[in-house]
Formats: C-alpha cells, structure tokens, sequence
C-alpha cells in the first residue's frame, strides 16, 4: 500500500451504480471517524466514493481486480475498496472479499454479507478490510478478519480461500455450505431492493383496484366468499399469487438462461433466477396484503348490512368483512397479472441481477446506440 505524502490516507469506494453506490455513499460519510478512532497513531483518513460499473461484461476475478489495480493507479488513490452487488465465484465458492496488500485493494462482494442488518455488516467490514490494508502484514502470518468472524456463525461459516499463485490477491473470504447459499441469496434479494418492484406495478395496481372494488359490489362475490373454506381461500391466494409471480417473470424476460453449459455458470444461473423469484415474490405478496386492506376499507364504506345479508343469507359481521375482503384480494391479483401486461419492462427486470448485468454488457457492446458508444469510451477511458 502506498502511504499518503500529506499525511492523509486516501480510501476510495470503488462502487458498482445502483444499490452499492448508494450504501457506499452511507459508509463514506461514518468511515472517516471509526478508521482514525480505531486505527490510532493520529492517523487521518480522507474517504470518496466513486460510482462506475466497474464489473461490466464480466464476473472474473483476475479481470475484475486487474480493472480496480489499473483504476486506482491512474488516480494515485492510496486505499481502493470496490463494493459490487453481484455474487462473485471463487474456485466453486461464494466470494465474500478479496484483499491485496501489495496493491492497497480489496473487492467485497456485498450479497455475501447475508440480507439482515446489511449497511451495517457493510460498513464493518468495510472498516476491517481498510483497517487490515493500512497494517503492515507479516510474513506468513494470516489472522481472521474480526468483524467476518463476528458475521460468521455455524449457520454460514465465513473462512479463507483458495488463492492461485498468480492472481493478484494474498488473502481471500469465501462462504460456503447450503447455509451458505441462503446467505448470499438473502444479500441478492436485500440489494435487489425488493419494495422498488411495487411501484414499477402501477399499471398492474390499477388494474387490480378496479378488479376489486367491481367484485367487492357482486353478489355472487359474495355467496362464493361465505361459501369457500378457509383451505380453499388458502389455496385461491396461493394460486393468485402464483400466477402474479410466474406471469411477471415471464413477460419480463426475467428468467436468466446461461450463455455457457459449464456447471458453474448452471450455478450462477440458479443463483440469479433463485433471487429473481424471491424478489418478485415479495413484491407480488406486499401488493396482495395492500389490496386485501384496501378492500377493507371498501367494503366497511359500501356494504350494506341487510342488502348482503338478503343475498348472502347471512349476517355482515367482521368474520364476512374479512373473508370478503381476502377472496376479493384473490380475484384482484389475477386481474392485475393481466393487467401487468401493460406495464414498462424495466421497473420490472430491475429486479433481476441478470438483467443489471446485461445493461452493464450493452456499454460494452461495439453495436449499440450512441448513448452506448459514449458509455463505452468513457469506461474505457476510466479503466485505462
């Protein structure tokens, strides 16, 4: 690591745009005062954050850390931490951080850190590795990284891997195990920002409201709503929600088919679609709990107590407000899936590591629009 002729320690956060700018803009602006409390000897520190899609057309380590080497000379930057919110691999583990001491950097991949309290794992482990970068290391001495190990646990063991001769890390984190995989799956669905996909629906809501409040007025609503057990409206909301999900993914593109055949990029695939379901899903059921409190309300300002007693031949209490509402609900998603068909893709595939990925290869593509020519030229430009 170079150190700073001013006395000041220039760290950088390299961040991929998106989620990762937005949560190295946060640990940017507590970083300075932990490091120089933590680190001592009067030791400053100057923190920036730097947002380019620094992962763009590719997943490989040794491209990826060449890029941040070549990136972080060019701009004389003592510390270099790249943050990126894709799943990075790792001689068939799940990357959580590679550091080179030689060269001041490290890559964090940021879904290894799991999806609860995330900015702050974030933050601590960004405090360690800058922490461990600014401490001469000594020769063949490796001590854990504290704030992992505080990550770790027997649910998801964090430990140190396989590193080749020439790759221009000394020291990597892998996570590994199924307990593992549900870990990097949750940080995939945290950074994916799921609560972003309800209002990319708005199409689809509206569609869904106004299936609502017809069905929520139609007798034969009723009669149908008293008469299904609760097994059966179970099973209308799964089915709803189901086909909301399945008829998102499909008319968004959002199903991720790997280019490659290798077991790995099978994985990876797995991996993505694994996290697109879950996003959707639980942008699908936060529309679905609102709908349900929207017919609610609906059906106590409308109903009138004799009028649905006289069809339904039972009373209008809170039980019948209730499961007309949940059926009701039910009958709404699966107008709004028809509905969803009048929507933007792009609310829609933001929800999808493997479509961020292929914007981030489109600035590489020689063929696109001007716009990508511009993107590319300043990339390249920024690598160089």
């Amino acid at each position: 690591m170079r150190e700073s002729s001013q006395g000041v320690t220039v760290v950088t956060l390299l961040a991929d745009p998106d989620a990762p700018t937005q949560i190295a803009q946060h640990v940017a602006r507590v970083l300075p005062a932990r490091l120089a409390g933590t680190s001592g000897q009067g030791r400053r520190f100057d923190v920036e954050v730097v947002s380019e899609p620094f992962t763009a057309g590719t997943e490989d380590l040794s491209t990826l850390t060449r890029r941040i080497v070549d990136r972080g000379r060019a701009e004389s930057w003592d510390i270099v931490v790249a943050l990126t919110d894709l799943p990075l691999h790792s001689h068939g583990h799940k990357l959580v951080v590679d550091i080179s001491h030689e060269h001041g950097l490290a890559l964090l991949s940021l879904p290894s850190l799991g999806g609860l309290r995330f900015v702050r794992r974030a933050l601590r482990a960004v405090e360690e590795v800058v922490l461990r970068l600014v401490t001469p290391r000594a020769a063949g001495v490796e001590e854990p990284l504290q704030s992992l190990g505080r990550f770790a646990s027997r649910l998801a063991p964090i430990h140190p891997g396989p590193v080749d001769e020439e790759e221009t890390a000394d020291l990597r984190y892998v996570v590994s195990g199924p307990r593992g995989y549900l870990r990097v799956l949750g940080g995939m669905v945290r950074a994916n920002q799921p609560w972003r996909l309800v209002p990319g629906l708005s199409k689809a809501l509206a569609a869904a409201l106004a299936t609502g409040a017809v069905a929520t007025v139609n007798s034969t609503v009723w009669s149908l709503s008293e008469a299904l057990s609760t097994p059966r409206l179970v099973i209308a909301m799964v089915g709803s929600v189901a086909l909301m999900i399945g008829w998102l993914i499909v008319d968004a593109h959002l199903w991720h088919r790997p280019a490659e055949t290798s077991p790995d990029a099978r994985k990876r695939a797995a991996l993505y679609n694994a996290s697109t379901v879950v996003t959707v899903g639980i942008g699908v059921l936060v529309c679905y709990a609102g709908l349900m409190v929207i017919n609610i309300v609906w059906a106590l300002f409308i109903l009138n107590d004799r009028v649905f007693a006289s069809m339904a031949r039972t009373p209008l209490h809170a039980t019948e407000y209730w499961t007309l509402s949940w059926f009701v609900a039910s009958i709404a998603t699966v107008g709004g899936a028809l509905g969803s068909g009048l929507e933007s893709d792009e609310a829609i595939r933001a929800a999808a590591y493997s479509k961020r990925e292929q914007e981030r290869r489109r600035m590489l593509d020689p063929g696109s629009t001007v716009g990508g020519h511009a993107a590319v030229a300043d990339l390249g430009a920024d690598l160089r």
